[in-house]
């Protein structure tokens, strides 16, 4: 998979916008003005929220993932060439837990 795969993925979401406020060369989704998902300069991996710590630790050990370099530890790095479906999933997942964080008016709005 590459980074335009990533992004593809990305913009299909309702109300997932491309942001690129931590420099060129860095692809930072957002959904209501949370971070769901970024894809660095060096375009090998792309960083995604997990539920928790002890998820991410847990992806970590099974060679899913590494960490997510200068965000939460409940972030997880997933290289681009890892199984597609595994790599669609992780990003769903993020996008899911960033959108229930936002108010139910936020979250309306997004459909």
């Amino acid at each position: 998979m590459s980074r335009k795969i990533v992004n593809e993925i990305c913009k299909a979401y309702p109300g997932a916008t491309l942001d690129h406020n931590l420099g060129e060369g860095h692809d930072s989704w957002k959904v209501g003005g949370k971070l769901f998902a970024i894809t660095g300069s060096l375009g090998d991996s792309v960083s995604v929220k997990t539920d928790s710590i002890e998820t991410a630790q847990m992806l970590i050990d099974a060679g899913v993932g590494s960490k997510a370099r200068y965000l939460h530890r409940s972030w997880i790095a997933i290289p681009l060439d890892i199984d597609p479906d595994e790599l669609r999933h992780r990003i769903n997942v993020s996008y899911e837990l960033i959108k229930s964080s936002l108010s139910k008016k936020a979250q309306a709005a997004l459909a």
